[in-house]
């Protein structure tokens, strides 16, 4: 959209808190898990608009766009230049109607006389009034100039005629000149002048401009001589740019008639300019915007069919209007409204649309700009991508998601299990000690739980009910691997999305709070791979057939090879395995599971067991007794299998991963 300077006072709309960029990351968060796509998840946040987190509501696109057309209908049926014409037409006729009155009136009375020589003078003159009038053209802009040389023989036709003129240039001028339309009620040949002089002068100073030439006035020349034209402006290309929007809006109206229609009105401005001498002067000057503004439509019209006149400015304002209209329904209605987000023009959906719609605009323009400056994503080209920081944002709000639902239910939140290991770091809690175990004594809190029970007073007496012992957390560091199932069925089934979130939630949980742990991650469909976590967001289905969980185990086993301690994997999945390596390294894929692929992917259980690592299985949408294979796993390996349904996932996982690894 091209750029438009406004000029209003500090506080409106400016005192507003802003959308933090984490809040808005967190918004797209689950269609981005979805989708995998960032620039999609954006485009889709800001089509249905959200709610903030304090319940404020944010429009959308899509109802910002109705609200645009809508006022589009109105302005529309405000504007008529065709009318306004045939009002000027009208008033013409009533003139000459006037004129014809008094000339018959003067007749009349030099019969009823009786004076033959003054009933023949005053034929003589109506004849020739007549005859003068017979001899105009029809069309309304010649027809009125030739009344420049008419003399009236009504003084109220006269009147009337002066009056209409003077209204027609004041027309004129403000319909390209709207901002200094208080210069323009009857103005007088000093003024006309002085407006040539600037018109001439900016033209100069285009034209200079484009050669690469020093300019001469100066900017600050001009606006000392020509400043009350154009308040506020602050620079040459203010000027142009406010000169060329109102012209370009003048085109617009002359655009929006038919051919004759225009012509006649192109007519009418022409002989207007040219009686008050400005007409070499403006065409100059527009064609130089022309020039200067080669992202202004000059072309472009409008359908203006109001159901009455309105003024030629006034059809021009709206004409302004309806450009700005069209610009904003033009991003609004794009498919990717966040890459044009930076450049809508806030002043234009103000003025427009009101100052919600632009306060919603603006809130995102800040907030996705905070997304880039923040470090959260990074844009190359036209797509954007979640930098390492942005991914660490999202797993962190999915970790924070998935405790909320742990502590809304009951089965969960209850497992937190510490070890005394010496050595490691202190943790800033305590809890009550029990019988025959070894303790830390945290003495501060002690002490007040032996206060507390006896009163003040010395000496404190202490009873094993007022010991607090420290907690710590365990050294013993941990491997985990998530083998997250990739196969098409994920995807058909909406597991892909909520098994990407637990993923992204752990990996930062273990990153964050247990920093010396190993944690790494594999997608398995046809064949597995590792997957770095910065990649999960956009992570997404393995299109070709197979639940290669094989090559997963093989996998996860390796990248665990050097690492020490526990050793877990922990598998995702909604179905049995398909596909197998074969000896030369290609995947082979069969359903129903033929039995080399149970028997391969069995053997690789084995290894796994062999090597101490712990195979825990989660999975989604299996019935027991038609798939039994998982929990074969568990009984060869030893680790666990949870059935639990998508929505539970996260909670499972995080749930058993926090209990275990604390029991570590």
């Amino acid at each position: 959209m091209p750029v438009r300077y406004g000029y209003r006072s500090y506080g409106e709309g400016d005192d507003f808190d802003g959308l933090d960029p984490e809040e808005l990351l967190a918004l797209l968060s689950d269609d981005l898990m979805e989708s995998g796509d960032l620039n999609e998840a954006m485009d889709r946040l800001l089509q249905d608009g959200f709610e903030t987190p304090d319940g404020e509501r944010v429009e959308g696109l899509r109802e910002l766009l109705e609200q645009a057309r809508r006022k589009r209908r109105e302005l529309e049926q405000q504007a008529d230049p065709d009318g306004e014409l045939q009002r000027y037409r009208d008033w013409l006729e009533d003139i000459e109607q006037i004129e014809d009155k008094e000339l018959d009136e003067l007749l009349q009375e030099a019969k009823d006389s009786g004076d033959e020589r003054r009933l023949d003078v005053t034929q003589d003159l109506v004849d020739q009034k007549n005859m003068q009038r017979d001899l105009m053209p029809e069309n309304l802009a010649p027809r009125l100039n030739s009344y420049q040389n008419y003399e009236f023989v009504s003084g109220e036709a006269r009147e009337e005629y002066e009056k209409l003129i003077a209204e027609l240039q004041e027309d004129v001028l403000n319909t390209y000149f709207q901002q200094n339309k208080e210069f323009f009620s009857n103005p007088d040949p000093e003024e006309l002048a002085r407006m040539r002089d600037m018109m001439d002068a900016l033209s100069t100073m285009i034209e200079q401009d484009r050669n690469g030439e020093p300019l001469d006035p100066s900017f600050d020349d001009f606006m000392e001589k020509f400043g009350d034209y154009f308040p506020g402006a602050e620079n040459l290309e203010d000027v142009i740019r406010a000169m060329a929007e109102r012209a370009a809006a003048a085109e617009a109206m002359f655009n929006s008639l038919s051919g004759d229609q225009q012509r006649e009105l192109r007519e009418l401005f022409g002989q207007m300019m040219e009686n008050m001498e400005l007409d070499f002067a403006l065409s100059r000057l527009v064609g130089n915007l022309r020039q200067a503004t080669p992202d202004i439509d000059w072309n472009r019209s409008h359908r203006m069919r109001g159901n009455g006149p309105s003024s030629f400015a006034d059809s021009a304002s709206i004409a302004e209007q309806l450009g700005d209209l069209r610009n904003l329904e033009e991003f609004l209605g794009q498919a990717d409204a966040a890459q044009g987000l930076p450049e809508v023009d806030i002043e234009a959906v103000r003025r427009n649309l009101g100052p919600d719609a632009a306060r919603n605009i603006e809130r995102l323009q800040k907030a996705f700009k905070g997304l880039k400056d923040q470090g959260f994503i990074d844009k190359s080209g036209k797509r954007m991508k979640l930098t390492a920081k942005g991914v660490r944002s999202i797993g962190t709000q999915a970790l924070k998601d998935l405790f909320k639902q742990m502590r809304a239910t009951p089965a969960f939140g209850s497992h937190r299990e510490a070890s005394i290991a010496r050595g490691g770091d202190r943790e800033e809690t305590s809890k009550p000690w029990e019988p025959g175990q070894a303790f830390s004594l945290h003495l501060p809190k002690t002490l007040r739980n032996a206060v507390l029970r006896q009163g003040p007073g010395t000496p404190v007496k202490l009873h094993p009910d007022d010991f607090e012992v420290e907690e710590y957390e365990a050294t013993r560091r941990s491997a985990t691997v998530f083998a997250i199932d990739l196969s098409l069925s994920m995807a058909m089934r909406s597991n892909l999305a909520p098994a990407k979130k637990m993923t992204l939630a752990l990996t930062q949980l273990i990153r964050s709070r247990f920093p010396r742990d190993f944690v790494a991650v594999v997608g398995f469909g046809e064949t597995a791979h590792e997957i770095k976590v910065e990649d999960i967001p956009a992570l997404n289905i393995d299109y070709a057939y197979g639940t290669n969980l094989q090559h997963a185990l093989a996998l996860s086993r390796h990248l665990m090879r050097n690492e020490k301690g526990e050793r877990q994997i922990v598998v995702v999945t909604d179905g049995e395995p398909t596909a197998h390596l074969m000896d030369n390294g290609e995947p082979f894929f069969s359903w129903p599971p033929v039995h080399e692929t149970l028997q391969r992917t069995m053997a690789e259980v084995l290894r796994c067991t062999k090597a101490g690592i712990t195979i825990n299985t989660f999975a989604l949408d299996i019935e027991r007794s038609q798939f039994p294979f998982v929990e074969q796993i568990a009984r060869v390996n030893g680790g666990r299998t949870f059935y639990t349904s998508v929505d539970d996932l996260g909670s499972y996982v995080l749930d058993d991963f926090v209990k275990h690894r604390r029991s570590a």
